[in-house]
């Protein structure tokens, strides 16, 4: 496990409870020690600061994506709802808002391990699994890859767990609750926001047209007519 924070206070508090659930963790200081560290690593999953000295968080997502896919949980100062969305469009599979607690840090965690583990496992079942074809969009599930047309559309784990979960019941209605429970294995309803960036994520990446909202209920997939 690696944690990039450049605040010691919090960057060891980090290191001991992850280190007291029985991983082994490594602290980079800055963005470039970052991007160093999770080349020469290869850690299972990464917490990453946003304000970094440097490179900001977004940059070392940017790079570390870019070299090889790795979960990451981005942490950030702001509860601004902007930052979370270039995060996760950058390649971050969640975020935390600060202060946060440390019970909750390893939670997330542990289900993000554990959708990249479900994953790699229905991608080894399925290899001959044929992709879902809805109009110009195809979803290959044995490979995990997404298109619309011809282009490929590059997703985290968790924004093609999300998809993939929609698009298999076109046109009925997730709820919140459901989505959350199921990709990101939570039970604790106060994580819908969650959802809803990872939504916005998604719409920005593929189409606004594809993910209709259904207020105060949740989301449906809207296969496209071409």
């Amino acid at each position: 496990m690696l944690v990039v924070e450049d605040e010691p206070t919090i960057a060891t508090a980090i290191a001991q409870r992850l280190s007291a659930e029985g991983w082994r963790v490594e602290v980079a200081r800055d963005g470039l020690s970052g991007v160093d560290a999770a080349v020469r690593l290869r850690p299972d999953a990464i917490v990453l600061d946003v304000m970094l000295p440097g490179i900001d968080g977004l940059e070392v997502t940017r790079r570390i994506q870019a070299e090889q896919p790795v979960p990451i949980l981005m942490l950030t100062a702001r509860d601004d709802e902007t930052d979370m969305l270039v995060g996760l469009g950058v390649g971050a599979d969640d975020y935390m808002t600060k202060p946060f607690s440390m019970r909750e840090l390893v939670a997330r965690l542990k289900a993000l391990l554990r959708r990249v583990d479900r994953a790699a496992q229905a991608a080894a079942s399925s290899p001959s699994e044929p992709p879902m074809a809805m109009g110009d969009v195809t979803v290959d599930r044995a490979q995990r890859r997404v298109y619309r047309g011809s282009d490929e559309i590059h997703l985290t784990p968790t924004e093609f767990e999300l998809l993939v979960m929609l698009a298999s019941s076109p046109k009925t209605v997730l709820t919140r609750e459901r989505l959350l429970a199921e990709v990101w294995d939570w039970a604790d309803a106060s994580g819908t926001r969650t959802v809803d960036s990872h939504i916005k994520a998604l719409r920005r990446k593929l189409g606004s047209d594809l993910i209709r909202t259904v207020h105060g209920v949740g989301y449906a997939f809207e296969p496209p007519t071409a």
